[in-house]
């Protein structure tokens, strides 16, 4: 009987016997898809602006401050910052050639295809879950819970690859480390375990620029990507239209933009707790209200932006880069 009623329920409303198992069956592709697309659009975008993320390491960095990269006077103003990263960026390939833009890309690539993978992962899962607590409603509020959960989870992962990205990234002509493994290997037995987590609380303060940047991601996504208006528009790309892939990109861009500028000081912070230990084993940070109040009073606050101009020339376009191919393969298989 109940077989039957069931039967007759399909075939009355075809729609209900579509819709349910593409909704469980698309529910489980998008877990998937997450995944995947986080680390595709992560890998893409490392990539690219690989140069200018060992520009902007090495100007965050007390050895670029104290002269080692010769033949560039450090400045204080916004449009010295630029002319800064432009110098720098001629003098690696003239002293280090092209293959110093590359360094520290084995392990960011390491560290940024499951990074991203993760965050997204754990974003998407994240907002899934806080949406069914918060009554079904998708909101702010269960976009910055979600965020800040996966930003969470992301940096206890994978802050030993960035310790290595970063002190490969701070070698010069002359090469410390052979490569990734071994300065791993160095970091481990020469600081322990903890010289691998170096960084780790600044790494947390960074979920808030993490979290802002999502949470004006999805708002502005939805303003600028999914209007009626746009909607409409007769000049479709994979099934979507083109105003509406413009609108993802802008609104990454815009959301990177703002979330950077707010946080970028932890930025510095985070590159000098990870420096490597001097010769006299006397290490100069070891927090972060003591590296922002030395920093501060040996530099001037103007170095707790030191590097933001290479900063936000890469990651900037790398966000847009990066939700460009998160979106467009969670459209395509998601």
């Amino acid at each position: 009987m109940s077989t039957v009623a069931a039967q007759s329920t399909t075939s009355k409303d075809n729609s209900i016997r579509v819709t349910r198992p593409i909704a469980s069956t698309s529910k489980d592709t998008k877990s998937y898809v997450h995944f995947v697309a986080g680390g595709v659009g992560g890998l893409v975008g490392a990539v690219c602006t690989s140069p200018l993320d060992v520009v902007k390491t090495r100007l965050q960095s007390t050895f670029y401050q104290q002269g080692i990269e010769k033949g560039i006077k450090h400045t204080g103003s916004v449009l010295g910052h630029f002319i800064e990263t432009g110098k720098l960026l001629v003098q690696i390939k003239q002293i280090e050639g092209f293959q110093g833009y590359f360094k520290g890309l084995g392990p960011n690539l390491i560290g940024v295809i499951p990074a991203r993978a993760i965050n997204f992962y754990a974003y998407g899962n994240g907002k899934k879950y806080y949406s069914e607590l918060n009554y079904g409603k998708e909101t702010a509020i269960v976009h910055l819970a979600s965020a800040a959960t996966a930003g969470i989870i992301t940096s206890t992962v994978t802050n030993p690859i960035w310790v290595v990205k970063t002190r490969l990234q701070l070698q010069g002509k002359k090469r410390i480390y052979a490569n990734s493994l071994d300065c791993a290997w160095s970091i481990f037995s020469k600081e322990g375990v903890k010289g691998l987590y170096k960084g780790m609380s600044a790494s947390y303060l960074g979920v808030a620029e993490g979290t802002i940047q999502w949470v004006i991601y999805e708002n502005l996504k939805k303003r600028w990507a999914h209007s009626p208006a746009q909607m409409e528009n007769k000049l479709t790309v994979g099934g979507k239209s083109a105003q509406a892939w413009f609108g993802n990109l802008g609104a990454a861009a815009v959301a990177k933009l703002v979330a950077a500028c707010v946080a970028y000081p932890h930025e510095v912070i985070r590159t000098r707790l990870r420096e490597p230990v001097p010769k006299n084993g006397i290490v100069k940070y070891t927090g972060i209200l003591q590296t922002l109040k030395l920093v501060a009073k040996e530099e001037g606050i103007v170095a707790l932006y030191g590097g933001m101009s290479a900063h936000l020339m890469r990651v900037v376009p790398n966000a847009a880069i990066m939700f460009f191919c998160y979106e467009a393969i969670l459209h395509s298989f998601g």
